[in-house]
């Protein structure tokens, strides 16, 4: 028997933007396990890139940030899978962020309005939104997962206003979860990284630096890798997570139990 289950079934990604994506890796792994594969992207130049990554996987086109542009992908994926697989999803990820740091770096308390809520739409909202459009599309016991960091509650200051943003992620989870409980045993959880190397993350300033510390601050001393993260991904899309739901796992290779760890505490002291 297979363990996963998930063979023939459909699975929606929000979020791939390239080869080093999150969502990517989500894809693959789940193609890997038999599954059905459909991409959500942004814009028409990452509808390129995905069509040229994932050949076999159709791929839309939605920006999240008008809500008609949901409402849209959703009509166009139910007439594609009410033909093909009886009409519903399985399996729902939503790999999405964004926050402005066009101006650079500003101290916490210097954060523009229009830039914050504009993250929080993208990034927080957004999975609201999906989860109410696709609402019908997905099975009784299907899962939800979406993607949050390792930790809501360090200051990083070059993450800037990011860490609120999937603080409000990661407790719209047990809105939904309760929310959704009234009609499905639908799931929803995060998955949590560490310091990962994509091009999402390449575009925060000073981000290098925090992910070789990152590095030196795991356990094993060798960095998390996307694949570890998407794993876990899987997982939970899968029925053998049925038991767990408005939950956050962290994929951190044991970073935040180790800032003491005598090596580093011997280099910032000498």
């Amino acid at each position: 028997m297979d363990f996963l289950n998930i063979k023939d079934k459909y699975f929606v990604i929000f979020g791939l933007a390239n080869k080093k994506s999150v969502a990517y890796a989500i894809g693959q792994t789940l193609l890997s396990q038999g599954a059905r594969v459909i991409h959500v992207v942004r814009s028409p130049a990452r509808q390129e890139t995905a069509v040229r990554l994932c050949p076999d996987c159709p791929v839309y086109i939605c920006d999240v940030e008008t809500e008609a542009n949901i409402i849209r992908v959703r009509d166009e994926i139910a007439a594609k899978i009410q033909a093909e697989a009886g009409g519903r999803i399985h399996g729902l990820v939503h790999s999405i962020a964004f926050a402005n740091y066009s101006q650079g770096i500003q101290p916490f308390h210097q954060t523009m309005k229009k830039d914050f809520l504009q993250a929080m739409d993208i990034s927080c909202f957004s999975l609201i939104s999906i989860c109410n459009h696709f609402q019908e599309l997905l099975a009784a016991n299907a899962s939800v997962v979406t993607i949050s960091i390792s930790t809501t509650k360090m200051a990083a200051e070059n993450y800037g206003y990011m860490a609120p943003i999937k603080a409000a992620l990661e407790s719209s989870l047990c809105f939904l979860a309760k929310s959704f409980s009234a009609f499905s045993t639908i799931r929803f959880n995060a998955v949590a990284p560490g310091l990962l190397k994509t091009s999402a993350s390449a575009g925060i300033p000073g981000y290098v630096d925090s992910y070789l510390f990152a590095e030196q601050a795991t356990l094993r001393k060798k960095a998390l890798r996307t694949q570890e993260v998407a794993d876990t991904a899987v997982f939970l899309l899968s029925e053998r997570s049925s038991g767990i739901t408005a939950q956050t796992l962290v994929v951190d290779a044991g970073m935040a139990i180790n800032y003491f760890d005598r090596d580093i505490v011997t280099k910032a002291l000498s």
